[in-house]
């Protein structure tokens, strides 16, 4: 995938799909000690161990549509290319979590991408579903929690396209703020 916030959607969407109603996301650029990390975990279904063991292999899949479940096998590919990591732990019935580390400098390295629009576009997509977003960069941190503005008596509904456009904006300007240096 081009960029990592295509790898962040596709595993997002695999919570969904499992059950979750509550997906978190971690996006941590630790960019002084050269590293990026994310990590996504929800309170889904779960992995069963025997198909856990195989799930980077890019031609299994749970799903019937099509024979190839390239999104996590593709996500490892590339932090491993990238002198990094990755993970998957999964209980049945619990839910699962996925983190993948990578050298921030790393010329392979894929583009981390638009998290303003990513992210955004899960939570008005999927309104039912709750969302919690933590970008750090270098120890300073930015959260979103939909359960947060849920409670806001003010808020329009997570489905009305004018939250895409505030989240968008909330988002990107919170991601500004924290590139700034001290």
């Amino acid at each position: 995938m081009r960029e990592i916030a295509l790898h962040i959607m596709d595993i997002a969407e695999n919570g969904i799909s499992a059950g979750a109603d509550c997906i978190h996301i971690l996006v941590n650029e630790a960019r002084k000690e050269n590293r990026l990390k994310i990590e996504l975990s929800d309170n889904g279904s779960g992995i069963p161990p025997d198909m856990l063991a195989k799930v980077t292999d890019p031609f299994v899949t749970s799903r019937t549509t099509r024979r190839v479940g390239l999104g996590l096998s593709l996500l490892k590919a590339a932090a491993e290319r990238c002198e990094g990591t990755f993970a998957i732990e999964s209980e049945p019935g619990k839910g699962t979590r996925v983190s993948a580390e990578f050298r921030y400098d790393h010329i392979d390295r894929a583009p981390l991408g638009d998290m303003a629009g990513s992210v955004p576009l899960l939570i008005v997509s999927h309104p039912k579903i709750d969302f919690v977003y933590v970008h750090l960069i270098n120890g300073k941190e930015f959260v979103l929690d939909t359960r947060e503005i849920r409670k806001e008596p003010d808020a329009p509904s997570l489905s009305d396209p004018s939250m895409f456009f505030q989240l968008t904006e909330i988002i990107r300007e919170a991601i500004s703020e924290l590139s700034v240096e001290n």
